[in-house]
């Protein structure tokens, strides 16, 4: 293999062209120190790009396992060695102790594939050996597992053959230790520069191996918070039928990427009527979640005084106004009253709604839209429609329907234009729609709603 660093430039030495003995010989060994020198400017300049190539490519997303394919491949890549893998703790420890020798290898489990039978316990006297005083443990602070490789797989270990040429790298920033690079050659021992890289690579990788981890943290304390906040929206009366769901951003099967601030509410109203609250917080993290279970708790408050519902948008405006803190959000109220078959709708800067009729078409219902919540602003204004016991109204967030590079009006049309099946219940309906629109991937979290007026048996009471 030709190693890092190899290749340089060469300078020729002519044989003649200088006269005398001494002065050939002072010629000559000036050359070859101009040689020597051009050689190592060379080794320099090389040195400083492929430097500068790992700042560029390796850790290039708050991912771990990217941030390891990544460093995995850069060794690769630059012939520092023929196969490389990357070793991860399950959690950071700190970094009590430096990395002197090279562990042993074949304990290291292997999550990607297959493990082979395990190989025999080494000699004591196998350097790297855990039975020899003051060799490194591979499973201090717990397992190592495999994260990435790159290269020659049969190389690596376990399958590697003993006469290999290998270096451990631990993987520590900041007094944390996450895992351990492992580089594996043929050939000679790894130069001077060829070690420097790999320390320089692995503890660049160590940085955003934090990153991502206290990233992941973070999004994991909002998704918990979010779920803790996000209870079941309040019981509605028995004469509605109502369904709801929600789905973080990069939904349910990605593990959902962003936590956002989309929040879901029912209120029992006075005379058999319900109010339905469509929420969404400017913004995605803690801090929307947070703030999503601010606006949602000052709606309960506000709505059971049974205001209007243009009004309980102006209070909720007003209170978020005066408290200077909360981002803004948008808010869309729906007051269905079954008895009188109609629902009043009003809305703070957020997406209309649709209604499914009994043969499954859909109609996007137009209403005034007033500014988002926390502007101070007001000027909220009712819009009342008429809602039949076989229609269905669907409340949603932004995340459902819109589309990069998409006008908002063709992706509300993409919605109002599906064709349900002809008397679907709620959650069918909701169901229906969330598989047609691939909400499951969608760039933002998504929060819908769905409604339906159903007639009460004749000996219970619709406002109960």
């Amino acid at each position: 293999m030709k190693g890092f660093g190899e290749g340089a430039a060469e300078v020729a030495v002519p044989a003649s062209g200088v006269s005398g003995a001494g002065s050939a010989a002072s010629g000559e060994a000036g050359l070859r120190a101009d040689a020597a020198d051009a050689a190592g400017t060379a080794a320099a300049v090389r040195y400083d790009a492929v430097r500068y190539d790992a700042a560029e490519t390796i850790g290039t997303c708050l991912d771990g396992a990217t941030t390891c394919r990544e460093l995995a491949a850069f060794l690769v890549r630059h012939r520092v060695c023929e196969a490389a893998a990357v070793e991860l703790l399950p959690e950071d420890v700190p970094d009590v102790a430096a990395v002197a020798d090279v562990p042993d290898l074949a304990a290291v489990p292997d999550v990607t594939n297959p493990p082979d039978p395990p190989h025999p316990p080494d000699p004591p006297d196998r350097p790297g050996s855990p039975d020899r005083p003051g060799a490194p443990a591979a499973g201090r602070g717990g397992p190592l597992l495999r994260a990435a490789t790159a290269g020659r797989p049969e190389l690596l270990p376990p399958h590697a053959p003993r006469d290999m040429c290998s270096a451990a790298v631990p993987l520590t920033a900041r007094g944390r230790r996450y895992g351990e690079l492992i580089a594996v050659r043929t050939g000679g021992a790894f130069t001077a520069e060829e070690a420097d890289v790999l320390r320089y690579a692995a503890q660049l990788a160590a940085v955003h191996l934090g990153h991502a981890r206290r990233h992941e943290a973070v999004r994991a304390a909002a998704a918990n918070l979010q779920r803790a906040l996000l209870a079941e929206p309040g019981r509605p009366h028995a004469n509605l039928d109502i369904a709801t769901h929600y789905l973080p951003a990069g939904g349910a099967q990605a593990g959902g990427d962003l936590v956002g601030g989309d929040w879901v509410e029912t209120v029992r109203l006075h005379f058999g009527r319900t109010l339905l609250v469509m929420g969404d917080v400017m913004g995605h993290g803690l801090d929307a979640a947070v703030d999503m279970s601010a606006y949602r708790s000052l709606l309960r408050y506000v709505a059971s005084t049974d205001l209007p519902p243009h009004r309980v948008l102006r209070r909720l405006d007003a209170a978020a106004a005066d408290d200077g803190k909360r981002r803004p959000a948008t808010c869309l109220l729906a007051r269905v009253d079954p008895a009188r078959g109609a629902v009043s709708l009003v809305s703070a800067g957020h997406l209309p709604p649709v209604v499914f009729g009994p043969d499954g078409r859909g109609r996007l219902l137009e209403l005034p839209v007033g500014p988002p919540l926390g502007t101070g602003i007001g000027g909220y204004e009712a819009t009342t429609c008429a809602l039949a016991p076989g229609e269905t109204l669907v409340m949603f967030t932004d995340g459902l329907v819109e589309r990069r590079r998409e006008d908002i009006d063709v992706s509300l049309a993409r919605l109002a234009g599906l064709a349900l099946p002809p008397g679907a219940a709620a959650r069918d309906t909701l169901d229906f729609i969330l598989d047609h629109l691939d909400a499951q991937h969608a760039e933002d979290d998504v929060a819908v709603l769905a409604a339906r007026i159903h007639r009460n048996p004749p000996d219970q009471d619709p406002t109960l």
